[in-house]
């Protein structure tokens, strides 16, 4: 038993646990578990694609390549299948892709801890803590002043023009 797998399977499984603490803080449909399990299954199977088959020689004569990017693109492939399961098209309006982008991202972040990159995973994960955190900040401080300032005058141009009388 290598523990070097052990720590980047684990710095994965941190790194999208906490993606998904920001999520389920939001009550978002995936949180700690989803993203944690998505972060530790990429940056598993990055491990198993790049270090798993050592020492497979197959048969007598038989030469065998190896491609861990092969793998990468099945687990990138199978994300996007669980993305597609938590956005809903309900009442013309579109819920889940932020849920949706989250896993997607989470899922990188675990492949790129997986071939051992940690500093390029750890930084894309503030990035995306910042990203979440940032809008949700700008959303409820800035952009809902600017929309009650336009609805308030938007109700002042109606009663001038006796609009809803």
């Amino acid at each position: 038993m290598s523990w070097d797998y052990i720590l980047t399977i684990f710095v994965a499984a941190m790194l999208g646990g906490a993606i998904g603490l920001e999520r389920e803080y939001r009550s978002k449909e995936a949180g700690f578990r989803t993203h944690f399990l998505v972060g530790l299954g990429s940056a598993l199977f990055m491990v198993l694609s790049m270090h798993g088959f050592d020492g497979f020689e197959g048969q007598p004569g038989v030469i065998i390549q190896r491609d861990p990017a092969r793998m990468a693109a099945q687990v990138v492939s199978g994300i996007g299948f669980i993305g597609a399961g938590t956005i809903i098209f309900q009442k013309n309006v579109v819920k889940g892709l932020t849920t949706a982008a989250g896993l997607w991202v989470t899922s990188a972040i675990g492949m790129t801890a997986g071939v051992g990159m940690y500093g390029v995973a750890v930084s894309a994960t503030v990035m995306v803590l910042v990203c979440l955190e940032g809008m949700n900040f700008l959303h409820h401080r800035v952009f809902k002043h600017w929309h009650r300032e336009y609805d308030a005058d938007e109700r002042e141009q109606d009663e001038l023009t006796g609009k809803n009388q």
